[in-house]
């Protein structure tokens, strides 16, 4: 009975984190399917990606950056419409954009006396506030959550770490579960 409740435990740590994935993957595929004209299986997430490498396109070749910086100006000062395209286009941008904010994984001192640690990203190391120019930004993700909070905090309350960005977000992400491999000692921490 031992054994059999450790193998039911085993194939609880196997198959779970596979169903989720599945699921989640199978419900985005039916999002963007939903927007399939036509009832053919699979069309909704070609056309969506035909649509996004399009639009990708044409504004890559055939929209200014003048232009660019003007529909900006326009979608973020609309009232509430401004405020969730300027997040999500940040957002975006921390991710996969050529800024990539979160690159600096850093330990974050939260308290001045404290031994305690959170892991990090610096997202602003030139924040300048009248009356504190030494702070900077760093966002801390929760784990098992996609959400995190933003802490301004003296740049001595900070340390880089030698690990991979992704690394370190899978880590905070999993509360500690997932296994940090540092970078190849010819990495730059700088």
């Amino acid at each position: 009975m031992k054994n059999l409740f450790k193998y039911f435990i085993q194939g609880l740590l196997v198959l779970v984190p596979i169903a989720v994935t599945i699921y989640l993957l199978v419900q985005l595929f039916l999002l963007l399917d939903s927007f399939n004209p036509l009832n053919v299986p699979g069309l909704g997430i070609i056309l969506t990606a035909v649509v996004v490498t399009a639009s990708g396109y044409v504004v890559n070749h055939f929209v200014s950056e003048r232009m660019k910086a003007w529909g900006d100006r326009i979608l973020q000062r609309m009232p509430l419409l401004g405020m969730v395209y300027t997040a999500v286009k940040d957002l975006m941008g921390a991710f996969v954009g050529p800024k990539k904010n979160f690159k600096n994984p850093v330990l974050v001192k939260l308290y001045e006396h404290s031994e305690i640690r959170r892991l990090g990203f610096i997202t602003d190391e030139e924040l300048r506030l009248s009356a504190h120019q030494d702070l900077i930004a760093v966002y801390c993700p929760h784990s098992y959550n996609i959400s995190g909070n933003l802490y301004l905090v003296p740049s001595s309350y900070v340390e880089k770490v030698p690990f991979s960005s992704g690394d370190v977000m899978k880590y905070a992400m999993s509360g500690g579960i997932t296994r940090l491999e540092p970078r190849n000692a010819s990495s730059d921490l700088s």
